[in-house]
This record gives structure tokens, sequence and C-alpha cells, in this order.
């Protein structure tokens, strides 16, 4: 059976919020984890999530303060996700990722690791992580689809 992630488009499986992400598609049939129209789409909702939230909003700048936000205890074994997190990447827990501009490679790996231990790696699509980075740093304003700002949903676009 496929995995969650990969049938959603979802590799780090983002679950579903208010957020508005740009590739999300347009109808959501899973409850719980937001489905993109590509991998790519996917992977640059992973990326803007790791690199602007994570990092630049919540100051989070190794394998462990990242993992027990995005996979809490109450959920998951965060200390396994950790250490297979840091064993994939190779990368300590605790030693400091680096700024996502100047160390993009250790961003791409952390996600990467994660990507797998949410869905394994038989149908991970590498080449859409890699554009899925590039993809991240552009915003697309929401389409206005004719509607006004008081009949549109209270939503961020990401």
């Amino acid at each position: 059976m496929i995995p969650r992630g990969i049938r959603n488009n979802n590799p780090l499986n983002i679950r579903r919020s208010k957020d508005q992400w740009q590739g999300m598609k347009k109808t959501q049939s899973d409850s719980s984890f937001c489905q993109f129209e590509t991998f790519e789409d996917g992977w640059r909702a992973a990326f803007v999530l790791l690199t602007r939230t994570y990092y630049h909003k919540y100051r989070l700048y190794t394998i462990r303060g990242i993992v027990q936000r995005w996979a809490p205890p109450g959920e998951n074994n965060t200390e396994a996700y950790i250490r297979n997190v840091s064993r994939l990447t190779g990368i300590s827990a605790d030693e400091p990722l680096g700024i996502p501009s100047e160390h993009p490679a250790r961003w791409m790996l952390v996600g990467a690791a994660m990507a797998i231990q949410e869905n394994g790696t038989e149908v991970m699509d590498w080449l859409a992580m890699l554009r899925g980075w590039e993809k991240r740093k552009t915003l697309t304003p929401p389409p206005s689809a004719g509607c006004s700002p008081s009949s549109m949903p209270s939503r961020t676009v990401l």
C-alpha cells in the first residue's frame, strides 16, 4: 500500500489547518492531512514550514528542536524520530543546521530524512524535492476567484 503522505503529495504529512498552501488541491478529501496537486508542491510547503516557520519564527535550529515540535511525544515516539533523522542525515541531533540560505543541503537532508521517517523510501521523488526547495522562495497571492474579502475565509496563504 502506498503511504498516505505519498498519496497526498505531502511528503512530511503536513496537517490541515486554516492555512491555504500554494498548490493545495481544491477538494481536500483527507480530513487530517493536506493534499497537494503535485509532489513538488508538497515539498515546497514542507520547506516553507521548515525554513520560514520553524527556523525564522520559532527559532528552531537543530534536528531535536524541529522534530520535537513536528512530531510531539503525545502522537509519536519523538526520541526515535530524532535518532532516525540524525542517523540518516549524519548530523548530530543538537548540532545547529545553519542558516537555510547558506546551508541548503543540510536543510534538504533534514527534509528528506523526515520524509523517509514519515513514508519510507520506496516511492520518493527526489527531483521533486529539489524543485520544491527552489519554489519555496516564492509566494503566490491567492486567486481572487471573484470573491470579495468579506466572503473569503480567514486564511493565510503560504
